[in-house]
């Protein structure tokens, strides 16, 4: 099979892998009672979704990984991507176990997620800076720079944290994560593939699959949620193939939604310390403010999922 088949097949396979085991998957979950457990201070039509099933991450991480191994042997960039992915989805199933079982609606310490995270993302800035070099593309220019380690290794660390709590940010109505993550590992996929990483072009292809088939059943309204286990691990995936390929740089163009949804939560932040109690937004993450202004929420997904495919064409420009 031509190796420009691979990524597809992959895509195509963890799709397909999806939609045969999530009905399954969905009914274990709910009979192992891992419902959602909705926060007070959240939006209220979102009270109406406790209880339904969450961590389906698993089925996104395993189908992933299945996919990984069927069409490629492993190769060593391959190894530091499933490390990645599986490391930050565990702290994520930490973090959503702790939720349902302890009923402690916002999971793990911020300390203990964070030192979690940084511990994986070090490791990997570490063994890039060793095997890839420390030289980054530079968007529009079709250049590249090269950065001492002490600057390398802090910027790649930070890329794999930020994009992993970025797509978790992203995570907070029917489809919205799923379904833009889908459309940034395509982006990334193509970038890989044309900058000569075949296998982090195979790797994006699974991430891709195991999000289109999660979206299956994720869209509005929910069957499943994939809850920090998911996010986490997606995340984690995009941005640690942007450090492998040497495009840290590019991943905040393709990725620009997720982006633009952590901004909205650092300026919330922000704006109410500095006017002691005012709120820029009327909640943040941003979709939840378009949802208290009464947009529907299905239509929010379906336009911040076009803010995603833009900035994904975006990126693949930038790449030229």
């Amino acid at each position: 099979m031509p190796a420009s088949f691979l990524p597809l097949c992959s895509a195509l396979f963890a799709f397909a892998l999806s939609l045969v085991a999530g009905p399954r998957t969905i009914d274990y979950l709910r009979r192992l009672k891992l419902g959602q457990q909705i926060r007070g201070d959240g939006p209220k039509s979102h009270l109406g979704k406790a209880g339904t099933p969450t961590m389906g991450g698993i089925l996104m991480v395993v189908t992933i990984i299945l996919a990984v191994i069927v069409f490629r042997p492993l190769t060593h960039n391959n190894v530091v991507m499933l490390f990645a992915t599986i490391a930050f989805g565990v702290i994520g199933f930490l973090d959503d176990f702790i939720k349902i079982v302890a009923k402690r609606s916002l999971g793990l310490r911020a300390r203990e997620k964070l030192v979690g995270q940084f511990g994986v993302a070090i490791l990997v800035a570490i063994y890039a800076t060793a095997r890839v070099g420390t030289d980054l593309f530079l968007p529009f220019s079709g250049q590249t720079i090269v950065l001492p380690s002490l600057i390398y290794i802090p910027l790649t660390t930070l890329v794999v944290v930020g994009s992993a709590n970025a797509v978790n940010l992203t995570d907070g109505i029917d489809g919205l994560a799923a379904g833009s993550t889908a459309i940034s590992a395509i982006a990334m996929g193509l970038i890989f593939y044309f900058l000569g990483n075949p296998d982090l072009s195979l790797f994006c292809g699974a991430v891709a699959g195991a999000c289109l088939g999660f979206t299956w059943f994720n869209a509005p309204p929910a069957q499943v949620f994939m809850g920090d286990t998911g996010a986490l691990a997606l995340g984690a995936a995009l941005g640690t193939g942007a450090v492998l390929s040497k495009t840290s740089l590019l991943l905040p163009i393709v990725g620009g939604l997720f982006v633009i949804v952590t901004l909205s939560v650092i300026l919330q932040v922000l704006y109410f310390k500095l006017t002691k109690g005012k709120r820029l937004f009327k909640m943040a993450p941003l979709h939840h403010h378009f949802e208290l202004l009464g947009v529907p929420e299905s239509r929010i997904t379906i336009r911040f999922w076009l803010v995603a495919l833009v900035f994904a064409v975006l990126g693949l420009y930038a790449m030229l």
